[in-house]
């Protein structure tokens, strides 16, 4: 019997496994278009659709469920109020997988994961605007 060979356990611990998801589906939320190796990849996708559909379910138990999960409150706002309403007629399939060559150092199959009808401005966002404010701040001193 198969029982329990459901998913990938990419040699990591249970813990380490469920973290790394985590950060990376806060990844993903933030910036629509991350690139890491195919299985991690194609492991995400499977979480990634499940969260955007209790983003669209909307409701506080769904919203909590999202939050254990996330553990960053910016991403479930995200998924929420923005992701939410961008899916609301989608019936699944929020993320494509797409493969990306090989690794140079150690030959390991890259893929990007993204959001279907992603926003080109989201990725690198959060990153601009401490940008702009680090030279804000700059400027005033």
């Amino acid at each position: 019997m198969r029982h329990g060979h459901g998913y990938r356990k990419l040699n990591r611990t249970a813990e380490h496994r469920k973290a790394m998801f985590a950060n990376m589906s806060c990844s993903l939320i933030e910036h629509e278009q991350i690139k890491t190796t195919l299985p991690k990849a194609k492991e995400l996708k499977r979480i990634a659709d499940k969260l955007i559909t209790l983003g669209k379910k909307g409701d506080l138990h769904a919203r909590r469920l999202a939050a254990a999960q996330l553990k960053q409150d910016d991403a479930v706002k995200k998924l929420f109020e923005t992701l939410a309403q961008r899916y609301k007629e989608r019936q699944g399939g929020y993320t494509r997988v797409l493969k990306a060559g090989f690794r140079y150092g150690d030959m390991a199959p890259m893929a990007i994961i993204e959001l279907v009808d992603r926003d080109p401005d989201a990725k690198g966002a959060g990153d601009r605007a401490r940008v702009v404010a680090e030279e804000a701040e700059g400027a005033e001193d």
